[in-house]
């Protein structure tokens, strides 16, 4: 049994930290992760990722993503 959930809002999270490498996203630490935050819509969490983005710009194995809440609480 699926349950659909349609709030309206496209919820949006950004998160970040160091990679161990480049070749997949697997993290150093991820107790120490960088939660940016809960956005609610994807627009306002694309805006929140590029600023956390190009402010680690010289870290090269630090990334930070947009996970789509959204689709995981429709599922």
């Amino acid at each position: 049994m699926t349950t659909t959930i349609d709030s309206g809002q496209k919820l949006h999270l950004v998160f970040g930290g160091e990679l161990q490498n480049l070749d997949g996203v697997h993290f150093r630490d991820v107790k120490n992760l960088d939660i940016v935050g809960i956005f609610p819509d994807y627009a306002s969490a694309q805006t929140a990722w590029k600023a956390k983005a190009q402010s680690t710009v010289d870290s090269a194995q630090t990334r930070y993503f947009i996970v789509h809440l959204h689709r995981l609480l429709e599922s």
